[in-house]
């Protein structure tokens, strides 16, 4: 069960633990949203702050940086075609998404309370497994991704040097954990502010990096043509739509806009128009350049394949280590918000709840630490965490939510229009959702088979 924290001040607490006392387990959570997603606080949030909360949790380097990868898969109609629509089709999405945020004259709060207000219980648990394996993979994915940054800045200062990529993902994990007792998502709002500037720093040198480099190849060398066999190219077609589904990833909308001050649909609608206008950016330009400066011999990780200078390596690295701090708290959030709310409701002590969520953090961060140490294939959990968590959460859900709340237009030509393109939505990216999981898999068998564990990729 996901559940994000929101502001808590004065009395709120006391108040919430004596009412979940006195009701009901269904009652009890929703006594529990409320209060971890700050409805009995005010909220805050300008609508800056959900274009920094929203650009971070999307675009970060470890979800675009693999898409000139993604385009080399595809190659370039259908691989420019499948990011420009996964755009279009995100940014939809997302506002219908914040459009349902008080569709039934009731605020709801996280993405779970929305979900059962339209379709019961199994939206309700459909959106919380959605949910954790997408919290859960992009955090896995994103460390890796962290682990990999800070061991090229280790190589270009100590090329010689012993430390494995295991031992920075270990060190990124260790900074996250003080990270995590910063108590909610609101107070995070500067770090994400600084994670944005972070990630059209990253995305701006390294499309000059790009560059550079396709200048100096020979342009005779390049190759667009797709790799392997027919098979091969199929499947890496799938993981490619996997990926590009994951670049897209916003498992949080609901809970950041309970953060955000009234007009808060409002703000909402230009809090994410903002952030999709950076995401233009960096994805569109960065994707392009990244496949036509290497064309097919591009690495899944875009800063692989980087030769030009030291510096602006070194650079690159920094931006995309920044980036992926702020993104990994807002992925953490739900888990820690819940567990601690379950094991401090009966206690008014803040020593107490420090205590909890020291342990919680603690036992959190060394979980996904492990397994990113463990199984560091980069690519193959970006893929499968596109298909299995994001592709229902940031396309399926919104385009049939709206449809079942009855939003609709009243012109009927109108009408027509939005409920046969939310009905082909819907259809395309559950078939992009299959087609992507089946293309993760075939990769991480293979991946399994050709590395050991605690593998220093």
């Amino acid at each position: 069960m996901v559940i994000v924290a929101g502001d808590n001040e004065g009395g709120a607490h006391d108040g919430g633990s004596e009412e979940a006392r006195e009701l009901g387990l269904g009652e009890e959570l929703l006594v529990v949203e409320r209060r971890l997603s700050g409805e009995v606080a005010e909220r805050k949030g300008s609508w800056k702050h959900a274009a920094f909360h929203v650009a971070t949790t999307i675009a970060t380097p470890a979800a675009y940086a693999p898409l000139p990868f993604a385009l080399a898969s595809l190659g370039w109609s259908l691989g420019v075609s499948s990011l420009v629509s996964a755009t279009l089709a995100s940014w939809y999405s997302s506002l219908l998404l914040a459009s349902l945020w008080e569709w039934n004259g009731k605020k709801h709060l996280t993405y779970q309370q929305l979900a059962e207000s339209i379709f019961g219980s199994w939206g309700y648990w459909s959106v919380a497994f959605c949910q954790q394996v997408a919290s859960l993979g992009n955090n896995i994915a994103i460390q890796i991704a962290a682990g990999s940054s800070l061991k090229a800045i280790y190589k270009f200062y100590n090329n010689d040097g012993k430390l494995t990529l295991q031992h920075f993902i270990a060190f990124f994990g260790a900074f996250e954990l003080i990270l995590s007792q910063l108590p909610d998502i609101h107070s995070l709002r500067w770090v994400n502010g600084i994670c944005t500037f972070s990630t059209i720093g990253f995305a701006g040198t390294t499309i000059g990096i790009a560059i550079y480099d396709g200048k100096k190849i020979d342009r005779q060398t390049i190759s667009y043509d797709l790799q392997g066999s027919t098979a091969s190219k199929l499947f890496s077609g799938f993981f490619a739509l996997g990926t590009i589904a994951f670049s897209f990833g916003d498992a949080m909308l609901p809970e950041i806009q309970n953060t955000i001050r009234e007009p808060a649909k409002k703000n909402m609608y230009k809090g994410v128009s903002a952030a999709y206008g950076v995401i233009v950016l960096t994805y569109w330009q960065l994707a392009c350049w990244g496949y036509w400066a290497f064309g097919s011999d591009v690495q899944p990780y875009i800063l692989s394949s980087l030769t030009g200078p030291k510096w602006t390596i070194i650079m690159a690295n920094t931006f995309a280590v920044i980036q992926i701090l702020g993104c990994f708290q807002i992925y953490c959030r739900p888990s820690y918000a819940y567990f601690e709310h379950r094991l401090t409701r009966k206690s008014n002590s803040q020593t107490k709840t420090s205590l909890v969520r020291l342990m919680l953090t603690s036992i959190y961060m060394g979980l996904i630490t492990l397994i990113a140490a463990a199984v560091p294939f980069f690519g193959d959990f970006v893929s499968i965490c596109g298909a299995i968590g994001f592709t229902p959460l940031d396309f399926i859900f919104p385009a049939v939510a709206f449809l079942k709340a009855g939003k609709l237009p009243q012109g009927v030509k109108l009408r027509l229009v939005v409920i046969l393109f939310n009905i082909a939505l819907a259809t395309w990216f559950s078939i992009v959702a299959v087609l992507g999981c089946i293309g993760s898999i075939k990769f991480i068998a293979n991946d399994i088979k050709t590395y050991k564990f605690f593998h220093d990729m």
